[in-house]
């Protein structure tokens, strides 16, 4: 069975550490709807939008807001001009972006994101027969899918643009779309492994997003579920593990900065075993663990345990300056010296 939706590999809208895989997600996107061309029934042709939105490009159409990006939410135009954005977006501007009028005021759109909001429900769901016999009889049989590839990763590309442009309640309302869409997948075909990891990289994105709002316990309760669909999932891949690592580590912040430090190392020191278990050398991965590390030494010496701490520091430390680099990998390698120089700080501290 494909996946709903091509976003098992993609980062989480603010997990910039990700490690880039060595085919990018539209290469991830584009063997997927390929894939699923190839198995599609006889005489069955994928839809195409209207408008020209493809998931696999980057497009802006007539529902598009210009300051994110992104499909308009909460749909406003500027008086007098009448040029149409999200309401969050064009609050931060006092004249329109477009034309430079001076914004008198701002008023809701409702009739546009009435639009907005249909085309998002029909958008790639639907396909049409293209029989010899409907042809010459001029009939078109439409079929709609329960969930196509097609909506998941467009869904999840406009959650990324809003997100990315401090839009939040906007990503979060198209990853809720998207999760309502994989949870039916899941009532119809139970728990497989396409599903559970899809769905727990949304939720994750969730939880960011519900901490970007502040919402801290939303966020645990999106990070917490998250964890579980993961944990379901039986696969050596690695950014399927790194999700569900992070998602831990994201709860462990959380309790963390509430004062909980006992909730935080539980939930850190299930992140470090998630990460030892599937090391296997990868250097992103001994990066990781030895993150891992720092963090459930740092709540030890909170918590008065310091030769616990000392061990862990420098367990860490031992790590990094076993690993060796290629020079084409900069990007780790200047990670892998600023954590390494955070925990030699850290055993110098208390020297």
């Amino acid at each position: 069975m494909k996946p709903v939706c091509p976003f098992v590999k993609a980062a989480r809208p603010d997990d910039v550490s990700l490690k880039k895989t060595s085919e990018s997600p539209k290469q991830h996107i584009a063997q997927d709807v390929k894939a699923k061309q190839e198995s599609a029934e006889p005489g069955i042709v994928s839809p195409k939008c209207p408008f020209g939105y493809d998931s696999q490009t980057f497009k802006l159409g007539p529902f598009s807001c210009m300051i994110c990006q992104a499909l308009l939410f909460d749909s406003s135009k500027c008086v007098p001009c009448s040029h149409a954005f999200c309401k969050a977006c064009i609050s931060r501007f006092k004249d329109c972006p477009l034309c430079g009028a001076d914004i008198e005021k701002i008023e809701p759109n409702p009739d546009l994101q009435t639009l907005v909001d249909r085309f998002i429900e029909g958008h790639a769901r639907i396909k049409r027969s293209q029989s010899d016999e409907d042809a010459q009889n001029e009939k078109k049989t439409i079929t709609y899918e329960d969930v196509s590839l097609e909506r998941g990763a467009f869904l999840v590309q406009q959650a990324m643009r809003a997100f990315r442009a401090h839009n939040i309640e906007s990503a979060k309302h198209r990853l809720s779309l998207c999760a309502e869409d994989i949870r039916e997948q899941l009532d119809r075909m139970g728990n497989t492994s396409e599903l559970c990891s899809q769905l727990g990289a949304v939720l994750g994105m969730l939880g960011d997003c519900c901490r970007a709002l502040g919402d801290s316990v939303s966020a645990v309760s999106y990070f917490k579920e998250s964890a579980d669909f993961l944990f379901k999932v039986q696969t050596d891949d690695m950014e399927i593990i790194h999700t569900l690592s992070v998602s831990l580590n994201k709860i462990g912040d959380l309790k963390y900065h509430e004062g909980n430090l006992e909730a935080a190392r539980s939930y850190y020191s299930q992140s470090l075993d998630v990460r030892r278990k599937k090391l296997a050398g990868s250097p992103s991965q001994t990066l990781d663990v030895a993150v891992s590390l720092a963090k459930v030494a740092d709540v030890d010496r909170n918590l008065g345990d310091e030769s616990m701490a000392v061990n862990g520091f420098q367990e860490a430390v031992e790590l990094l300056e076993s690993l060796t680099l290629n020079s084409e990998e900069v990007g780790l390698e200047n990670r892998r010296i600023s954590v390494l120089e955070f925990l030699k700080n850290q055993l110098d501290s208390k020297e």
